[in-house]
């Protein structure tokens, strides 16, 4: 089995790509959705991060919002918070590879916005970077709730520059020529990777 890295920075697209890859039957893990599971009630980081940040338990859950507040201006608190969840999103996601290959797929996609951040790249055969202009990024990213320049700016700090991962990736796809074209090089990428082309993809930019 294929397995495929999908990642790109805040307001790339990727998680538009990653259901997009959906429609086409691909089976997608997505990092951020493994995320609510284990802080939600009787997920597996609920315990130790309570532990960690007690203020953040309500109702047997974690709240996501409380956290947030907690980890993003402090260095130290956010790495506490990787250290625990970032072991179990990776063991979720071999989970979800081992019954997909038992399943008999050809190929599979782990959505990962921090895959080149925590050092990934090994796992895959293949990664695609989702990219956008950066006036397209900013325009989505501004339009979310509770959004501001000065949080995006914070954020992207903590990002690998775009132009850096798309370097790093084997396939760059577009998002802001509009949803058409990227699913028509999205399309095109998998039918070469089903076939056994990945060598051949190796290094191409879109």
């Amino acid at each position: 089995m294929i397995v495929v890295g999908l990642t790109g920075s805040i307001g790339m697209g990727k998680s538009a790509l990653a259901r997009q890859i959906r429609t086409l039957k691909i089976p997608v893990h997505e990092s951020d959705a493994a995320v609510h599971k284990l802080l939600g009630r009787g997920g597996k980081a609920v315990r130790p991060v309570a532990r960690r940040f007690p203020a953040a338990l309500k109702d047997n859950a974690i709240d996501r919002k409380i956290l947030g507040r907690i980890v993003f201006a402090d260095p130290q608190a956010r790495r506490d918070l990787e250290k625990i969840l970032h072991p179990l999103v990776r063991a979720d996601s071999k989970e979800f590879i081992k019954l997909n290959r038992h399943k008999g797929c050809k190929l599979a996609v782990l959505d990962i916005p921090l895959l080149f951040e925590t050092q990934q790249m090994r796992r895959f055969d293949h990664i695609i970077c989702v990219t956008a202009p950066q006036f397209v990024q900013k325009r989505r990213v501004l339009s979310r709730p509770n959004m501001t320049e000065s949080r995006l700016r914070a954020i992207l700090k903590l990002q690998i520059p775009d132009a850096i991962k798309r370097r790093r990736a084997d396939t760059v796809i577009n998002t802001g020529a509009g949803y058409q074209s990227s699913l028509a090089a999205v399309k095109k990428l998998l039918k070469r990777l089903r076939a056994g082309e990945q060598g051949n993809a190796k290094g191409e930019r879109r």
